[in-house]
């Protein structure tokens, strides 16, 4: 049952789609400070927040894009998926794809019109604001578990605030090339991207919705 107080996390969902209006600085940083009010380990906070603005971000997203038309993608800093992808986590996969490709109407033989959505990744979805997550190298496994709450108080943070967002799990694929074009360090390992600004309510792609597994999949009792 949804009413006001959890209206907040059932509303949240992944924009693809933002109006040019600004984000203010001062609204971006309240987001950020909320974000970081999540949990950690040893109250540790691991990972950074890296904004890309202007020519630094266009001459970034049109290194990703040249990079990813040429199949050069890279060793990922961490591994993100099972390797092979278990039967039932790749019938979750299709049908994010099935949901999303199905809102913009791109048929699944359209391999153009799939390929032209997918590279939107590079461009943070023309969202008015593009941030970077790092994590430090020497940060164990449970630094990803901690930086996973703060990006999703991050997220739940831009709603409270009238802001949608997308996490973008693609950069992933290319950290030596993000590295490089920002000078950032070798130990600054590239976690994902974060699209973030005000939803533009009349975008096809801002109606995919997917679905959750039932209760049943993920809980059980014992005892």
């Amino acid at each position: 049952m949804t009413n006001k107080h959890t209206q907040l996390v059932t509303d949240r969902h992944s924009t693809r789609a933002y109006l040019p209006t600004p984000v203010p600085p001062e609204l971006l940083h309240q987001v950020l400070r909320l974000a970081r009010l999540a949990p950690s380990g040893a109250n540790l906070q691991p990972g950074n927040f890296i904004a890309v603005q202007g020519a630094t971000r266009q001459a970034l997203s049109q290194a990703l894009v040249t990079a990813w038309r040429a199949g050069e993608q890279e060793g990922e800093d961490y591994a993100y998926f099972p390797d092979p992808l278990p039967m039932q986590l790749r019938k979750r996969q299709v049908g994010a794809a099935r949901a999303l490709y199905g809102a913009l109407g791109i048929e699944r033989a359209d391999e153009a019109g799939r390929a032209q959505q997918f590279e939107r990744n590079f461009r943070f979805f023309e969202a008015p604001v593009a941030l970077l997550v790092t994590l430090e190298q020497d940060f164990g496994n449970g630094g990803y578990m901690d930086l996973g709450m703060a990006l999703y108080g991050l997220m739940l943070g831009a709603e409270a605030l009238g802001l949608s967002s997308c996490a973008i799990g693609a950069l992933a694929s290319f950290p030596r090339l993000i590295r490089n074009q920002l000078g950032l360090p070798d130990s600054s390992q590239i976690v994902c991207g974060v699209a973030l600004g005000y939803a533009d309510p009349n975008a096809p792609v801002n109606q995919a919705r997917t679905t959750r597994c039932e209760l049943d999949e993920y809980f059980r009792v014992l005892g």
